[in-house]
């Protein structure tokens, strides 16, 4: 099959298919570093503990990207 085709048949496919499959082919040119992503998913937990602790209150992106807008003048 060549790749064209392959590419045609992965554009039909629905959305989440399509989100697993370019996931699995990026992984297969940077492999996942186990401890990484250990890392990362217990700095995941622990932010998603304190908002649901309310040890921090979120920020609506909107205003995020307004701080940053009148901070950086753009």
């Amino acid at each position: 099959m060549k790749t064209a085709d392959l590419l045609n048949e992965a554009a039909s496919l629905p959305l989440e298919e399509r989100v697993r499959l370019v996931d699995s082919l990026l992984q297969t040119l940077n492999p996942v570093d186990e401890s990484v992503a250990a890392a990362w998913l217990a700095t995941a937990r622990r932010r998603l503990d304190d908002l649901d602790s309310d040890r921090v209150k979120a920020v609506p992106g909107d205003k995020v990207f307004e701080n940053v807008r009148r901070h950086f003048g753009k």
